[in-house]
């Protein structure tokens, strides 16, 4: 019988297998949460780098938040992100959401960066 962890990694192998088939060339958003904060990244597979990141550990976004591990955290993360990323000239990307279910502080995630202007 597999553990927990052994099962996220599995999910997560899998969803990143059927994102780089169908990415076409776009730019991955990265999403990674803990029990404490969530973190999302832009990150271009082609060149093997990361174009921006951003995550409730950041001074500014620590500031205005009451806690790192709720929807509207995730929220702010998600229009932070989409603002870099369009900076960076980034508006196409697919959604990689690891090994987590695409619901809660995710899918606040994703709803924040479609709002802000990403497209995926």
């Amino acid at each position: 019988m597999l553990n927990s962890k052994e099962l996220h990694e599995r999910r997560k192998t899998r969803t990143r297998y059927q994102i780089k088939r169908k990415a076409e060339g776009r730019a991955r958003l990265s999403v990674h949460r803990t029990g404490e904060n969530i973190y999302a990244q832009i990150i271009d597979d082609a060149k093997g780098v990361t174009v921006a990141a951003a995550s409730t550990l950041e001074a500014d976004l620590r500031k205005k938040l009451k806690t790192g591990a709720d929807k509207i955290a995730a929220a702010a993360v998600g229009k932070l992100v989409a603002e870099r990323a369009k900076k960076a000239g980034y508006t196409q990307v697919v959604f990689d959401r690891g090994g987590c279910v695409f619901h809660g502080r995710v899918k606040e995630l994703a709803d924040a960066a479609r709002a802000a202007g990403l497209d995926f």
